[in-house]
Parts: C-alpha cells; sequence; structure tokens
C-alpha cells in the first residue's frame, strides 16, 4: 500500500474513533452530570420558574398546565421503581433512587387541565381548537424554555417528563 493511501486510512480511523468518543460523552453526560450534584430537597429555581414561564405561556393559548409532579427523594424515587416489579401496578420508571433527574429538583411532569377541571395526558387533545395537539404546542413551548422532553427518549418514552440541566 502507498504512503498516501496508509495516511488516508489512518486519518480515517482517527475520524471515526472521535465520532464514537463524542458520541459517548454525549450518552453519558446527563448521568455524570446528575452524580455530580447535591441532593437537594425541592425543585432548582430555574427549573420552578421556568415551570411556571410554561404555565404562564401555555395559557395565554387557551391551555391549562398543571405540574404533576417536581422534586421527588430518592426514596420516593426507589418506591416508584418497585412499582410494577416487586409491588403491583404498571412499569412508570427505569430509573432508581438517585438515577432521576426529578431527585435533583432538574424535572417536571405535567398533564393537561380540561375546562370541567379533570386533568389528562391525551396527546391527541386540542382543546384550544386551533388544528394542533394542545401537548405538543406545551412541548413546544417547554423545550424554547430549555427543558428536554421525555417523549424524544429512544428507548422509555415518558411523555409527561421535562427535564434540564441548568447552566
Amino acid at each position: 500500500m502507498r504512503l498516501p493511501v496508509r495516511i488516508a486510512l489512518l486519518l480515517i480511523l482517527f475520524f471515526c474513533a472521535d465520532l464514537c468518543f463524542s458520541y459517548v460523552q454525549k450518552e453519558l453526560r446527563p448521568q455524570t452530570a446528575l452524580q455530580e450534584r447535591d441532593i437537594p430537597n425541592a425543585l432548582h429555581p430555574l427549573v420552578k420558574q421556568n415551570a411556571e414561564l410554561l404555565q404562564t405561556a401555555a395559557l395565554k393559548k387557551g391551555i391549562t398546565v398543571v405540574i404533576t409532579e417536581g422534586f421527588r427523594s430518592i426514596e420516593e424515587q426507589n418506591e416508584l421503581y418497585r412499582q410494577g416489579r416487586s409491588k403491583k401496578g404498571n412499569i412508570v420508571t427505569y430509573a432508581k433512587g438517585g438515577e432521576s433527574y426529578h431527585n435533583y429538583g432538574l424535572a417536571i411532569d405535567f398533564a393537561l387541565q380540561k375546562k370541567d377541571g379533570s386533568l389528562i395526558w391525551d396527546m391527541t387533545y386540542d382543546g384550544n381548537q386551533n388544528g394542533r395537539p394542545d401537548w405538543l404546542e406545551v412541548v413546544s413551548i417547554a423545550k424554547t424554555l430549555g427543558f428536554d422532553w421525555g417523549g424524544d427518549w429512544r428507548n422509555f418514552k415518558d411523555y409527561p417528563h421535562l427535564q434540564m440541566i441548568p447552566g
């Protein structure tokens, strides 16, 4: 093999290795970021503020958003993790205590409130009748506020879940 071909192959190999390393770093960053944080006892102030901004912005579009869950202790997370495993019910989480953004005050769960006061988790509901599902309108607002949506996850879809790591 000629020298330029070998150099080209080495460069391609290094490029591919760098891409793989970058991908692994990106995938592992959230868990590493959580492990480096102290365990709080409430929502992070920025998460709380952005949750309120989300509710206000949605209300301007005729959508009432109810935050159904925020900070969750490690004990509460472990109890939730047991559901569908050692406890009756459906599996609702794959995160044990200390593995959920809720345990660090960095996540909220939400529902929509209909005019009759009932809460729904219907992703097709169009209560403001503008031709777009209210759920996806809320998600769109949340993303502009810096939240990541659990509905974008590849493996376990958690549609009511929003999370962020404040800078």
